[in-house]
């Protein structure tokens, strides 16, 4: 089935204290996501993430485990965060899951092909 959407969920809550807590984690050597350090430099989201995200052919959402509706926080529960997830006509399923885009090392252009490998795949 076709991919329709893209959703990328950090391992982090939104929000100021959100936020703050996860930069505070980081700092101290706790907290980590991959999926932040692909999207984000150290203090605001990368262009190069804005610009592939905008040439892919569906839309693509960042959402924060605080953010979740329910339908995505029970499949976020079942694959952990970070994560990116496609719907397709049955639901949810897991892209690239949290050891990939560590494995990614921040590259925006290693997410990029992955993506597109997998949304070629869908149709």
């Amino acid at each position: 089935m076709a991919i329709t959407e893209l959703v990328g969920v950090y391992d982090a809550d939104g929000g100021l204290l959100g936020e703050a807590a996860y930069v505070w984690g980081k700092l101290r050597g706790t907290k980590h996501c991959g999926l932040c350090d692909i999207t984000h430099s150290t203090v605001r989201r990368k262009g190069e993430w804005d610009r592939m995200a905008a040439s892919l052919p569906v839309p693509v959402r960042l959402l924060h485990l605080n953010e979740l509706d329910d339908e995505l926080r029970a499949s976020v529960a079942a694959t952990g965060a970070p994560v990116v997830l496609g719907r397709d006509g049955s639901g949810w399923r897991e892209l690239v899951g949290a050891a990939e885009l560590d494995a990614m090392g921040g590259s925006v252009g290693a997410l990029e092909v992955v993506l597109r490998r997998q949304l070629e795949a869908s149709t």
